[in-house]
């Protein structure tokens, strides 16, 4: 099917239909570009929540959201989940300020204390800066979930964020420490440049996201190194995918991550991982931010959101 009309609309408004730059951004220009569409595009008023507080975890910037109000059984209060979400930007852009859409509306839809991670970004941070503060707050806020929600652990992510929450989900399994569930939206997972993957080529410009510029962030995080140097880089080409927690995963048509999170979700299915398995017609990569302008959005984060609330019991 087509882009969806209020997606065309966006596209065409801030000039991402075309074919991409002759001349790259830079590393600034590229964060204040991100910065600026996601604000413009963020829901207005804000979600509203119980509360919001910015904290430091594990010597990371975080921002904890918590439910407007805890059920209560008579007794104290009844446990809720906990998600630690990490932002998308291909490792190189975005920040709290830019997803904080997305983590209110995770914490009122779920019902559970988000906590947003701001990690460190490249090129000033390469691989594995990131990824360590990643699992460094996860593990953190695991040893003390009596301080956010006191139920189920899970991680969450959109795009890079997306792969960010993947490898954490590896690292925990092999670490034997528990892990409820993750949620990964448009996850980037094969960053080895052998995947061959076709939406790579057929979605490579005019949807906002470029196959260039997925090249360049990959560079950039990567350092100039192989991929293959890093293999928790590349969820998808981890050796074995068994054990790991139930996932709900979420791609859109007109991404090119498009086929690689498909792969991804296909991987866990094959290892026996539960997957709550969804390919978005009309979409592109970044939707979840897009769900206040685009009722298309808005329903497909809901079933996201939705399915992966039922996977936390909540």
């Amino acid at each position: 099917m087509p882009v969806d009309p209020s997606i065309a609309a966006l596209l065409k408004q801030f000039g991402l239909d075309g074919p991409q730059p002759v001349t790259q951004p830079s590393v600034a220009e590229m964060r204040a570009a991100d910065r600026a569409l996601a604000l413009a595009v963020a829901p207005d008023p804000p979600i509203e929540v119980g509360s919001v507080t910015d904290d430091t975890v594990a010597g990371v910037h975080v921002r904890v959201y918590r439910p407007e109000a805890a059920a209560d059984n008579g007794s104290g209060t009844v446990p809720m989940p906990t998600v630690v979400y990490f932002h998308g930007g291909g490792f190189v852009v975005g920040d709290l300020d830019t997803h904080d859409g997305v983590c209110r509306r995770l914490c009122r839809d779920v019902g559970a204390v988000v906590v947003g991670v701001g990690y460190r970004l490249a090129p000033e941070f390469p691989f594995p800066s990131g990824f360590d503060d990643c699992v460094a707050v996860t593990s953190t806020v695991g040893d003390h979930l009596t301080d956010y929600g006191g139920g189920p652990l899970a991680v969450a992510g959109d795009s890079a964020g997306a792969n960010l929450a993947a490898v954490v989900a590896l690292a925990f399994r092999d670490e034997g420490r528990p892990l409820a569930a993750q949620l990964l939206a448009y996850p980037v997972t094969d960053l080895s440049g052998k995947g061959g993957h076709p939406s790579r080529t057929r979605n490579a410009t005019g949807y906002a996201l470029t196959t260039a510029r997925i090249e360049r962030v990959t560079e950039l995080y990567l350092a100039g190194a192989p991929a293959a140097d890093f293999p928790p880089a590349s969820p998808l080409r981890a050796g074995s995918h068994t054990g790991l927690a139930p996932a709900v995963i979420g791609c859109a048509e007109y991404d090119p991550l498009r086929d690689e999170g498909l792969a991804y979700a296909d991987a866990l299915i094959a290892a026996g991982v539960p997957v709550r398995k969804h390919m978005y017609p009309g979409l592109i990569h970044g939707f979840v931010s897009f769900a206040a302008r685009s009722k298309a959005a808005d329903a497909a984060v809901a079933e996201m959101f939705t399915e992966f609330g039922e996977l936390l019991g909540a």
